[in-house]
């Protein structure tokens, strides 16, 4: 079953298209009020039209139209009305291009629109000035004084007397019909703009186009009342359009109110497309029975958390989150301090949701669950983001919701430990319902296999304080001394909110300490970005490029042939054929591998890993460890941030313990290997392309299968 066309979609606006609405409508804010306020930055005024563009490109006139209303409000009491109305001028062009793209029309019909649209800003131009008399005379008098200014001016040399006479006889001329000159003159605009546009804004919505547009948790309107317990699937299945294989096959599951149910299984084995079709999207095959309507996100239906808390987060502060989106008279009813004091944010209903830790943001997705009253709550790898003390609290507190709230809790996780607490726990595999999973590797320790050189990183005395200098400032780091040698491969642990993800900010150049020095080969870092890689904790944000092999070859600058791009795959494991895959077919480990092929193409000389392990299962764990061995070996210096101590510090030679901002503990250290005066490692870090691709198994290899 494919999903229904934007164009024949009925009713009122869906989720997504609000949310990418909201999104890009801001956007267009930005663009507009920067380039009307700041005058090196007009230009950013004539790309204002592309957010807007890929809008109507994608989904109904109903969504643009609601897009473009709150975007220039917004940019009215910003900026004024001038800047106002460039918002809805650019919503015109944007609305014509992208509704005849998504239609399949063409220049014809452009301009035949954009006829209609010009008629419309003419007619809407005079009649302003019509409207308005006295702006309009106060406006005419400044022309007319600019025309005199300008005659007198050219009066004072008989060459261009003449040519002063023709501007203040034209200026008449032109107010005696201003009119005809006002409306011919934004007619004419208007259809220069669309005809540019179709050219210049239609190819950017075609290079556009490969990216998803659909929501994966939409479903069609379902008018019985609310009540989502208990749910039963029988001989269910899903297929997404354009795949050939489904992602879950002859599923048979029931769900009862108040129990606690762990869905068990690999990446790609269809739990997330289980949680889909629980919270009521319907099946390509077999049949869900229920009581009433799964009422997703509504009071008493069905509740879902998410792999990414951050995406979940709409309030400034963390007690407006919570009743975000509740009417006012429900959001009254809530006991936010009960909520939050439950889900262990006592007291922090006060604090910016930007200032929280991954396990905190969690805990808050949680507590803005509850606050709905749900009858099911389905946590899809909540679990797998945060360390893990916080994913122990956070498996104890969902193990205690259907005592305490009655609510049936589905908790999705790669992790085993997590589902010791449940009543049930469904494994699943390929799609389908299995007895049990197939033992699953635990990475171990692999001996390194090359020297480590001199110092190539040190850091004295950093600290940092986030909005240092305002009421919001909220300080990080506290004076952390560190120093790594090339070829090392160092492992940083910490709780949520040590620090962790601001010091690798800070090793990568992006931001600058508040404090002390963060030096490269004896140069600010900050001073060399590019020099340290950063791969974030979610691959898929880095990766902007259509396919595999374009983004690696972005990565590695202009000199990046095919070549390169296949020997950077080489160096990561992953089948050349693979260049030429969309981004956005990758699995989790296939996109974290595809960041460290585009930083090997890149030639950094430390590449840092922000949680490198988060979101995979076991298999992928033990791929991802088994290839830091590699780079390790090669020479790459590596720092790897990350919760999960145990697998990672198998390939690591050092341990460092941040703690609050502060590092507390160095332990680990291996003996570096000397060579009697010997160069150590390779000169440049080019050396992990020669990588040997064979498997790393034969004995002693430290992973086991």
């Amino acid at each position: 079953m494919r999903d229904k066309p934007a164009e024949l979609a009925r009713g009122p606006l869906r989720p997504i298209e609000l949310a990418t609405g909201a999104v890009m409508g801001g956007l267009t804010v930005g663009l507009i009020t920067v380039g009307a306020l700041v005058p090196m930055a007009a230009a950013l005024q004539l790309v204002a039209a592309v957010p807007l563009g890929l809008l109507a490109h994608r989904y109904r006139l109903r969504a643009l139209l609601t897009a473009t209303i709150a975007a220039g409000l917004v940019t009215f009491v910003a900026a004024g009305m001038m800047p106002a109305l460039g918002v809805f001028g650019a919503a015109t062009i944007a609305g014509i291009i992208g509704t005849v793209k998504r239609r399949g029309g063409g220049l014809a019909t452009v301009l035949a629109a954009a006829l209609v649209a010009s008629a419309g800003w003419a007619l809407f131009s005079v009649g302003m000035l019509l409207v308005f008399s006295r702006t309009r005379e106060l406006f005419f008098t400044a022309i007319r004084n600019t025309a005199a200014g300008i005659e007198d001016l050219a009066g004072r040399q008989s060459q261009l007397e003449p040519l002063g006479r023709m501007a203040s006889e034209a200026t008449d001329v032109v107010l005696q019909w201003w009119w005809l000159y006002v409306g011919g003159s934004v007619a004419l605009g208007v259809l220069v703009s669309a005809v540019v546009a179709w050219f210049v804004l239609g190819s950017v919505l075609d290079r556009l186009a490969w990216l998803p547009g659909s929501d994966r948790l939409d479903a069609p309107d379902d008018d019985r009342p609310i009540d989502p317990l208990p749910v039963s699937l029988h001989g269910v299945g899903y297929r997404y359009p354009g795949t050939d294989v489904p992602a879950l096959a002859d599923i048979d599951l029931t769900i009862r109110p108040g129990e606690f149910v762990a869905v068990v299984g690999h990446n790609g084995s269809g739990k997330s497309t289980l949680t889909r079709v629980l919270a009521g999207r319907p099946p390509t095959s077999g049949a869900v029975a229920r009581p009433g309507s799964a009422g997703l996100g509504k009071l008493g239906g069905t509740a879902l958390v998410l792999q990414r808390p951050e995406s979940q987060t709409l309030g400034v502060s963390v007690a407006d989150d919570v009743v975000w989106g509740l009417p006012p008279e429900l959001a009254h009813e809530v006991d936010v301090d009960g909520l939050l004091a439950e889900v262990g944010l006592d007291g922090m209903g006060e604090r910016e949701t930007a200032t929280l830790s991954g396990g905190q943001q969690q805990r808050l997705a949680v507590a803005a669950a509850l606050a709905r009253r749900p009858a099911l709550l389905i946590a899809d790898e909540a679990t797998s983001m945060i360390d893990p003390d916080g994913r122990r609290d956070l498996v104890a507190l969902l193990a205690e919701l259907p005592r305490r709230h009655g609510t049936a809790v589905v908790l999705v996780t790669h992790h085993e430990a997590d589902a010791t607490a449940a009543d049930r726990v469904i494994h699943l595999a390929n799609g389908r319902m299995v007895d049990h999973l197939a033992s699953w590797p635990t990475p171990a320790r692999d001996q390194r296999r090359g020297p480590m050189g001199s110092t190539i990183l040190e850091l004295a005395d950093v600290r940092h304080t986030y909005n240092r200098g305002t009421p919001w400032e909220a300080p990080a780091l506290h004076g952390v001394d560190l120093s790594v040698r090339q070829g090392e491969a160092l492992l940083i642990v910490g709780g949520n909110g040590s620090g962790k993800s601001t010091l690798a900010w800070i090793i990568a150049g992006l931001i600058a300490p508040s404090s002390g020095r963060c030096e490269l080969r004896g140069r600010p870092v900050d001073k060399q970005v590019g020099r340290v890689a950063l791969a974030f904790q979610h691959s898929r944000l880095q990766l902007q490029k259509q396919t595999v092999g374009t983004e690696i070859a972005d990565w590695g600058g202009r000199a990046t042939g095919s070549g390169a791009v296949g020997r950077a795959l080489d160096a990561v494991g992953l089948d050349r054929r693979l260049a030429a895959r969309s981004v956005e077919e990758l699995s989790g480990g296939q996109a974290k591998r595809v960041v460290l092929a585009a930083m090997v193409a890149s030639h950094p000389q430390v590449v840092v890993l922000d949680e490198p392990l988060a979101g995979l299962d076991p298999q992928g764990r033990a791929e991802i460890v088994e290839l830091l061995a590699r780079l390790r070996d090669s020479g790459l210096t590596l720092i790897v941030i990350s919760h999960d101590v145990t697998d990672v510090a198998a390939v690591c030679d050092r341990t460092v313990h941040l703690d609050a901002g502060v590092v507390v503990e160095t332990a680990g250290a291996r003996r570096p290997v000397e060579s009697d005066g010997a160069t150590l490692l390779p000169a440049r870090p080019e050396a992990v392309w020669r990588l040997d691709n064979s498997p790393r198994n034969e004995p002693g290899n430290g992973v086991v299968r």
